[in-house]
């Protein structure tokens, strides 16, 4: 009778152990949330405040972005066949840290299928390291249908690394018909910058 009584009590112990570190964990949700408000410690959380369509949830401000430089980026399209390829604007602002996108268009003008891949190449070249593509439709291959029209997104990012003398970039696209022979980087002096889009062979 004596350890039955005995060991009720150690049960009756360990559940409110038991209780009492479930309690101590739940409350540190709230006082872990207070502590980064106050401190601004939570890096993950005030980084998703600075996404787009996110700024109801805060007014954080993302440091990343240098507000202090403007870079201007242009858009070039070299086509090596029968189809039209361009960008959908020839030039945007940007400040470096800050995510932007831009729109390449594509139409298939053969009659037939055609598989294709886009090359880039950047101007200066010393930019290029600090070009940060986050999507490109030049990673992969595509097959369009004849007459067939796509449009693909270029998301990318500059390093606030960027050189301070670096103010504009050109990034520059050769769009070729994969089986075929592969072209060369188009040429990326500034006599080749100067010309218009081409948006066909």
């Amino acid at each position: 009778m004596g350890l039955r009584t005995e060991n009720l009590k150690m049960v009756g112990k360990l559940t409110v152990v038991a209780a009492g570190m479930f309690a101590f964990g739940y409350s540190l949700i709230p006082l872990y949330k207070t502590i980064c408000e106050v401190t601004g410690i939570n890096i993950l959380a005030r980084t998703e405040q600075d996404v787009p369509g996110n700024a109801a949830r805060g007014a954080g401000k993302n440091t990343q972005v240098d507000t202090s430089r403007t870079i201007t980026v242009e858009f070039d399209a070299n086509a090596h066949g029968p189809w039209k390829f361009k960008p959908a604007q020839r030039s945007i602002q940007v400040h470096p840290g800050e995510m932007a996108t831009v729109m390449y268009e594509f139409q298939n003008v053969q009659d037939r299928r055609m598989s294709a891949q886009a090359i880039p190449s950047y101007a200066p070249r010393q930019a290029a390291p600090h070009f940060n593509k986050l999507e490109c439709f030049c990673f992969n291959q595509y097959t369009l249908d004849p007459g067939e029209k796509k449009e693909w997104p270029v998301v990318f990012v500059i390093d606030t690394r960027l050189p301070k003398d670096v103010t504009t970039i050109t990034l520059s696209y050769t769009f070729f018909e994969v089986g075929g022979k592969i072209p060369a980087a188009p040429d990326t002096t500034s006599a080749h910058l100067a010309q218009p889009v081409r948006s066909g062979a």
